[in-house]
């Protein structure tokens, strides 16, 4: 398989993987708070991640540490609990539409911040993809009066950490495999999550049979939909550009979306057609 093919196969890939993600934070949350399941979540990868890379630390040189730092924060440790407190006021689906602006996001901090260029196109898509998210949330409050909407901000503000992320991987940390970055990110963020569980009020309830039963999504979640993941994702990003990596956004709500079909969830015709501009607003800010 050459490279072209395979930077496709790892797109829809990692486009399963995650579009599943959201039900099973859906699933982890029953019985569990945002913040038991979100350390939960980076617990379990990180104890997948060191049995296979621990040796790989050593590669990373001193200097490099505090990218490693960075990306951690903003790949997956404020996302990780960003979507799991989201989620317990929107549907998983509408969840995995809003990500669907990292592209976006990654675009603008990439002119902003990491001089990348840009074209007229791809303004009109940033423009095109803010309409659209505002619709897809104006209309799922006035529709969904049970869910709280400026839940959707959250999400909003994980997809620009994704977005930070991204950058940073590709501009500082391209010269190391993506299993190092990937353990060493985890590495970094293991003890905080666990400090973060120890306080949570995790050991108070883990008795329950409901809370037993998360965690079985949850292993789910964080050796693949964590773990794995984020391995296949920084090769991607290493054998392709940040805009085609995070592009992986376009699939992922259709993936969510069938999932959320399966547990009932459904959008309105007009959130439909705000998730259409919004993919429309990607194509066009990632169009070249």
């Amino acid at each position: 398989m050459n490279t072209k093919q395979l930077k496709w196969f790892f797109l829809v890939l990692l486009a399963l993987i995650w579009g599943s993600s959201f039900i099973l934070i859906k699933r982890g949350l029953v019985g569990l708070s945002p913040f038991q399941l979100g350390s939960l979540r980076i617990i379990f990868a990180a104890v997948f991640l060191l049995l296979i890379g621990f040796k790989s630390i050593a590669k990373i040189p001193l200097q490099q540490w505090k990218y490693i730092a960075l990306t951690a924060l903003f790949g997956t440790f404020i996302p990780g609990y960003l979507f799991a407190i989201a989620q317990t006021q929107i549907d998983s689906s509408v969840s995995s539409i809003l990500n669907s602006l990292t592209p976006l996001n990654t675009l603008v901090l990439g002119v902003l911040f990491f001089g990348l260029r840009f074209q007229r196109s791809q303004v009109f898509g940033v423009i095109i993809g803010l309409l659209g998210s505002a619709l897809l949330i104006l209309n799922g409050a006035m529709h969904h009066p049970e869910q709280n909407y400026y839940y959707a901000i959250l999400v909003l503000i994980a997809s620009v950490c994704y977005a930070t992320n991204v950058n940073l991987i590709k501009k500082y940390l391209s010269d190391l495999s993506p299993l190092t970055i990937t353990t060493g990110n985890f590495l970094v963020m293991l003890v905080p999550a666990a400090i973060i569980l120890f306080f949570s009020g995790f050991f108070e309830v883990i008795h329950l049979y409901t809370v037993q039963h998360s965690i079985l999504f949850i292993i789910v979640l964080g050796v693949v939909g964590t773990g794995i993941a984020n391995i296949l994702f920084f090769k991607l990003i290493q054998m392709s550009s940040p805009v085609f990596a995070t592009s992986v956004t376009y699939l992922i709500p259709v993936v969510a979306f069938f999932w959320g079909l399966l547990d009932h969830e459904m959008l309105t015709p007009v959130q439909f057609f705000g998730a259409f501009i919004i993919l429309i607003g990607v194509y066009l800010s990632s169009k070249k």
